[in-house]
């Protein structure tokens, strides 16, 4: 029996890699192929070194040629490989393989699986770090319809040798969570990483589906993601289906709008609509080659120090509701996002904020942990052309606030007018000098407080859509409709 002494803290175990592997392997009923391209098989490796792996592995495969590849998958209509769409033709097939060819009368109770990869590690000249797809369809139950998680990782290391090793590691860890640890997607979500460092790679886009998986929404997923540091930002579209950022950004226009939008209000249209007039008249801005981010930065989904899920939610849908893309980052400065964008576009970007957020921009504590402080800031900020679309506001004896007379801390007067002469802060001027008076704290007091006239100061639909859903964690749908 182990010994515990008075004081000691309860620790949470984690199996090895191994161990892992092994409980598969030796679970009689757990039956399915392995398909990995482009980096090895590394996942599979782990569960042959385990043993007792002859009743486990159905097949494993690694159509590495891509003229093979194509044989057996098809060809995808973009000509790529490390995609979303060849990932699931992969799971497509190997689990028809394995209908097809195992039988259920002779094997009741199997639980059949398939895990696949397509994954390009890092190239010769260390420009590119590699990417890739990895996913899992499989039962619990073997009557059950299939189950399914795919994820898209990015590597941080910069040895191809290290990067195989990671996603062996991430393959097992996916495979055991996804049989042993699928009551709890959350915590899934972080035994991804046993074994491994956040280092090491960044997952910035999964998504569950299934029977076991149906009270599950993947926009908190997503979040959970941001949260536990595994990606900077993930992205979902009007559908709220989680969608790769990289897929949605890649050489594109970016317009982005930062806010709370809690609720989204007509001034936030207003600021978008109007900002974007101004920005596809740009130079060189494509209007079909454009898209509009609306981002929430993580600082302003915290509660008390923890994150709101339920006000995430309630945002998101609002958003969503609008047609709109949504970024959910870690991002507290601007710099920062901008430095995110340029990942995947060397195209123009475009900022549309308020005066109140641009004065913030300007105010040097943000930006102490830079060597170079605000400046340094700044050339990050600035750098690729990008355009300020500042949008006017009210100051508390009813003055309109803008580019001209906003007020910047005096030693940030000097800074401010070079950006502002050289054409990188521009006023939005065809703006509804009607809805100035609006702000989403408002609004919100309006509705806790029982207040009327707050529906007047949201977009068409919002309102409605609010005491429907009972949204912003109101005390009743009677309430809102009193």
């Amino acid at each position: 029996m182990e010994i515990t002494l008075k004081g000691d803290k309860k620790i949470e175990d984690i199996p090895s890699l191994k161990t892992k592997a092994l409980r598969i392997n030796l679970n009689e009923n757990i039956y399915g192929t392995f398909a990995e391209i482009g980096a090895g098989q590394e996942t599979v490796r782990h569960f042959f070194r385990a043993g007792g792996a002859s009743g486990t592995i159905a097949k494993a495969m690694s159509a590495y040629d891509k003229a093979f590849s194509d044989a057996v998958y098809g060809v995808e209509d973009d000509g790529r490989y490390v995609t979303e769409a060849r990932l699931l033709k992969m799971l497509n097939h190997e689990i028809g393989l394995i209908e097809e060819r195992i039988t259920r009368d002779k094997h009741p109770n199997k639980m059949f699986f398939s895990f696949a990869n397509t994954v390009t590690t890092i190239d010769f000249a260390k420009q590119f770090k590699g990417h890739g797809w990895v996913g899992i369809r499989y039962q619990v139950e073997p009557n059950q319809d299939y189950n399914e998680i795919t994820l898209h990782l990015r590597f941080k290391e910069t040895d191809a040798r290290l990067q195989q090793e990671t996603l062996g590691v991430l393959g097992t860890n996916l495979i055991y969570g996804a049989f042993y640890k699928y009551n709890e997607p959350k915590k899934l979500l972080r035994y991804l990483y046993d074994h491994l460092h956040k280092d090491q790679l960044e997952i910035d886009t999964i998504n569950f589906s299934g029977p076991i998986f149906e009270n599950v929404d993947n926009r908190l997923m997503s979040l959970q993601l941001v949260k536990n540091g595994m990606t900077d930002a993930v992205m979902f579209d009007p559908d709220g289906n989680n969608v790769l950022p990289a897929r949605v950004l890649y050489k594109k226009n970016i317009l982005a709008l930062r806010g709370s939008y809690r609720p989204v209000t007509k001034v936030n249209m207003d600021m978008f609509h109007k900002s974007y007039d101004m920005f596809i008249k740009e130079n060189k801005v494509d209007e079909a080659n454009t898209k509009v981010i609306f981002e929430i930065t993580l600082s302003n989904l915290r509660a008390e120090g923890e994150i709101d899920e339920q006000d995430f939610m309630d945002r998101a849908q609002l958003l969503c509701s609008l047609g709109q893309s949504v970024l959910i980052s870690n991002f507290q400065e601007y710099y920062k996002l901008v430095e995110y964008f340029s990942q995947y576009t060397k195209n123009r970007m475009g900022l549309a904020m308020g005066v109140n957020n641009l004065v913030d921009v300007f105010d040097e504590k943000y930006y102490r942990h830079l060597s170079g402080g605000i400046l340094e800031a700044f050339g990050k900020l600035f750098f690729k052309d990008l355009r300020v679309y500042l949008y006017p506001m009210l100051d508390e004896n009813g003055v309109l606030m803008n580019s001209e007379n906003l007020k910047v801390h005096p030693r940030m007067k000097e800074l401010y007018k070079f950006f502002k002469y050289n054409g990188k802060v521009v006023d939005v001027t065809d703006y509804d000098p009607n809805i100035l008076s609006v702000f989403s704290r408002e609004v919100l007091k309006k509705i806790a407080n029982n207040e009327e006239g707050w529906e007047n100061m949201l977009p068409e639909g919002i309102a409605k859509l609010i005491k429907q859903k009972c949204l912003f964690s109101c005390e009743s749908e009677e309430t809102l409709n009193r």
